[in-house]
């Protein structure tokens, strides 16, 4: 699941879902206004998600409250803080819930073959 999906093509968000799907992960995107990457719709809602393996952030500190309840409810094994996504109260709380928070950028993750 990606959250902060945008449909610019100069924001990272878009360069990940694009990897991501490109390396066989199924992606969720959710942003803050529907749209498209590609063949992957972006939605606002937050749909009841089963077996998510991994939640990365494209979303600053502060718009990532709103989302907290939704993205522990989701039970992710990780939770990709990417640059500037970085956490420590929501770092906390996963780690509470037994996910484990990545301070790390999924684009380089992917890259490496580390994703």
């Amino acid at each position: 699941m990606v959250l902060g999906a945008s449909e610019n093509p100069s924001r990272y968000s878009f360069l990940a879902v694009n990897r991501l799907r490109a390396n066989g992960h199924p992606v969720v995107a959710i942003g803050n206004k529907n749209g498209q990457i590609g063949e992957t719709p972006i939605i606002t809602e937050r749909p009841a998600e089963e077996r998510v393996d991994t939640v990365t952030l494209y979303l600053n500190p502060a718009l990532q409250k709103q989302y907290y309840d939704y993205i522990l409810s989701l039970q992710p094994k990780r939770i990709i803080f990417n640059p500037g996504t970085e956490n420590e109260e929501l770092e906390e709380l996963a780690k509470e819930k037994g996910i484990e928070p990545v301070e790390a950028c999924t684009l380089v993750l992917l890259s490496t073959g580390q994703y």
